[in-house]
């Protein structure tokens, strides 16, 4: 029985559908033959704080395997090779993967190009030189990027970047600093947003462009890993760029005209951000309602009681609300329309009350909802984060009054 009206399209039921399938078949049995690695921190990160060899080497067989599977690369433009599919099928693959694999098994987050790790439509705008280099290793899941736009003092207003590219004979000359750049640690390649025209950048009308650039380039710096939640590891990282050279093949899109690039690659993370949501929300929603029809507490199940259930009750419409304004925006999207305000209340809202699923469970389970075991706390971090990452609320929601204000009032 489904809850929602109206079928998927036939290719984004069957990419959906295959991708829940290599799931089962490669990320849940490599987590179950690993258990004693991902139940222990000390074995999954090194002393810094990076990913280990060896879960280094799961990640990288995860990637190798989708891409071969098809699935890897299923949203990518056929123009560079892949699949074709759109921002639809990206939501629905997203959503059914992280509802069926729980935060516990978080390989399949390398199971689709995610659109700051790996190949995605931001490539279309690489010069035909650096698609040649770098574009058949990423496509295979044998390299992955990451995405370099905010900075210590540039986050919410990323126009405010301060990181300088200073022409240098026929290319230029990197400085400056990012943080919160996931994958970075072991990322190959990096998208440096820098300003390349002062003035222009000063009046928020340009000035910054993208560059391409490999993380072995000499002054490129993972300077440190960024901890979270008391974790001793993670994939956030500070970078420090230090008179980095970069050449002409290396621009991405046109010279000061780059935050065009750095706001489509939002959107996507947007749309990522809104099925991580749900998907964690309804796997965590499943859990809290398996435990309360066996939990018994004086003398009947919980399930009995109203305070328990009635959380969980206003949960479920609040995900089947946050899944159907998914849906919308991400078909938006394919149909060609801009959808700012859909896709920042989706954001939004999804965020919320995906985290709020996840606490609410955690009340239902008891002490039990904080152990290790039950992973629940791993969803409960992971959707507190995406309540600030790739546009807080509070920004999304000054998006969506601006538009309102605008005359965009069609609900």
């Amino acid at each position: 029985m489904s809850a929602i009206a109206w079928e998927l399209p036939d290719d984004v039921r069957a990419a959906r559908d295959g991708l829940l399938r290599f799931a089962r078949a490669e990320i849940l049995p490599r987590h179950e033959r690993h258990r004693d690695l991902f139940e222990d921190p000390r074995r999954l990160y090194r002393e810094d704080g990076r990913f280990s060899d060896a879960l280094k080497g799961l990640i990288g067989e995860v990637r190798r395997a989708a891409a071969k599977a098809g699935y890897y690369n299923m949203c990518v433009p056929e123009a560079l090779g892949g699949g074709g599919l759109g921002h639809l099928a990206y939501y629905a693959g997203w959503e059914a993967l992280f509802h069926l694999c729980g935060p516990q098994n978080w390989l399949m987050l390398y199971a689709v190009s995610h659109w700051a790790f790996g190949p995605s439509r931001l490539l279309e705008k690489v010069t035909a030189e650096a698609r040649e280099r770098i574009l058949a290793p990423l496509m295979a899941g044998e390299a992955s990027m990451c995405f370099g736009l905010s900075e210590p003092g540039a986050g919410s207003d990323a126009a405010a970047i301060a990181t300088r590219a200073v022409v240098d004979n026929q290319g230029w000359r990197i400085t400056g600093r990012k943080i919160w750049t996931s994958n970075a640690p072991v990322a190959d390649y990096c998208v440096v947003f820098a300003v390349t025209d002062g003035e222009r950048a000063a009046r928020r009308a340009g000035g910054i462009s993208a560059f391409l650039v490999p993380t072995a380039s000499p002054g490129f710096e993972v300077q440190r890993v960024i901890k979270l939640f008391g974790h001793i590891g993670g994939d956030e990282a500070e970078l420090r760029l230090e008179d980095v050279r970069v050449e002409p093949w290396q621009l991405v899109g046109e010279l000061g005209n780059g935050f065009a690039a750095a706001l489509y690659g939002v959107s996507l993370g947007r749309i990522y951000n809104s099925a991580r949501a749900v998907g964690y929300g309804r796997w965590a929603l499943e859990q809290a309602l398996d435990y309360a029809k066996t939990r018994q507490a004086f003398g009947q199940k919980i399930a009995e009681y109203q305070g328990v259930t009635f959380p969980l009750a206003e949960s479920a419409m609040e995900l089947h609300a946050a899944h159907l304004m998914g849906l919308n925006a991400a078909a938006l999207l394919d149909k060609g329309e801009p959808a700012v305000k859909e896709l920042s209340m989706a954001k939004a809202y999804s965020v919320q009350v995906g985290y709020r699923a996840v606490d609410r469970a955690m009340q239902t389970h008891g002490a039990m909802g904080f152990t290790n075991e039950l992973g629940l706390h791993h969803a409960w971090h992971a959707l507190r984060i995406v309540n600030v990452a790739d546009g807080t609320n509070e920004i999304l929601n000054r998006t969506v009054a601006q538009r309102l204000l605008r005359g965009d009032t069609e609900l």
